[in-house]
């Protein structure tokens, strides 16, 4: 029977995509006193062209080359620096929050989320969903190495919860490294496949594969009730 229902984070109770053009906003405003340009627009579209051609490591480097923009590393690690402390403009879909309020009369709700810190702190503040959680653990805290797909942030979780992974629900969105280790653990696994979800590859890893699947976040109660 299942008695806590974990949640990640980004691409699961909210489009990570709000937060990247958030945080490229951000860096864009920056920018602007480096450019020619008076034009944030110029700076964010710039940005984000990049980012959606599929440039996820040197986004920023591609676009201060385009902007004729001069840097060095330290200039970068300095936009980094900044995408990863701003303060998010991010909102909870109507959808998960009805979901969270659904949800939280009937299980212990709690969230495991990878992720820079205070990145996902500041996430979580934006979308105002501390309140639903009995317990949240962010993997950073841990150690990199505890990032999913390690176990170590879902044992946390059972030790804090005092619930046996067994009587645990895990639902997220990447099926690359987010069910490997609840399945290990004998936790149930569902995938919540988002629309405007960033990471669609496929898995290799036997372990790997969700139990569940849905693109209907509204159909979680459903599945989670059968168990």
């Amino acid at each position: 029977m299942i008695s806590a229902v974990v949640f990640d984070l980004d691409d699961t109770l909210y489009d990570e995509i709000d937060y990247c053009q958030s945080g490229f906003q951000a860096v864009a405003e920056f920018l602007v006193q480096f450019s020619t340009s008076p034009c944030i627009s110029d700076a964010y579209t710039c940005l984000w062209k990049h980012f959606a051609a599929g440039n996820r490591t040197r986004t920023f480097n591609a676009a201060l080359d385009e902007l004729h923009i001069a840097y060095d590393d330290n200039f970068i690690l300095q936009l980094v620096e900044l995408y990863r402390t701003h303060h998010p403009t991010l909102r909870l879909p109507p959808e998960s929050r009805d979901l969270l309020e659904t949800l939280h009369d009937r299980y212990t709700l709690a969230l495991l989320t990878d992720g820079f810190l205070p990145a996902q702190r500041l996430k979580i503040a934006a979308l105002g969903i501390r309140t639903y959680f009995q317990a949240i653990v962010y993997t950073e805290e841990l150690g990199r190495q505890f990032w999913k797909p390690s176990p170590a942030g879902f044992e946390k979780l059972s030790d804090i919860l005092n619930i046996p992974p067994e009587h645990m629900a895990y639902i997220a969105d990447n099926d690359t490294k987010d069910f490997i280790a609840p399945n290990q653990l004998g936790m149930l696994t569902i995938q919540l496949r988002r629309p405007a979800r960033l990471h669609t590859d496929a898995a290799d890893h036997p372990d790997a594969q969700p139990q569940l699947r849905t693109d209907h976040i509204a159909e979680l109660p459903s599945l989670l009730a059968r168990y």
